[in-house]
């Protein structure tokens, strides 16, 4: 494995492990309630515009794995459409660059 492939590859590995801290942290103290956490996300002007920045950019990264999935027959790269929406897009991006060819 390349260095730049194992550099995007520890992203997605901090980019699973730092927000997962945070989101397992909230189900602790307040049970597993996605729908409160949706709730929790809107609680302001600012976390709004994140939630929909976020949201949009998961969205272009999903049509980018499609369109070169179906192009370059790279059925790994599929994996960082679940790990966008799973998890976030500081994993599932720097995990899809991990993965391309």
């Amino acid at each position: 494995m390349t260095p730049t492939r194992l550099m995007f590859l520890a992203l997605a590995i901090l980019g699973t492990v730092l927000p997962m801290r945070y989101f397992l942290a909230w189900f602790r103290e307040n049970g597993f309630s996605i729908m409160g956490m949706v709730d929790v996300w809107h609680a302001n002007s600012a976390t709004s515009g994140l939630v929909w920045d976020l949201t949009i950019a998961a969205l272009a990264l999903t049509i980018w794995v499609l369109i070169e999935t179906v192009r370059d027959r790279n059925w790994w790269g599929l994996a960082a459409i679940p790990a966008t929406f799973c998890i976030g897009v500081s994993c599932g991006l720097p995990l899809y660059l991990a993965l391309r060819r």
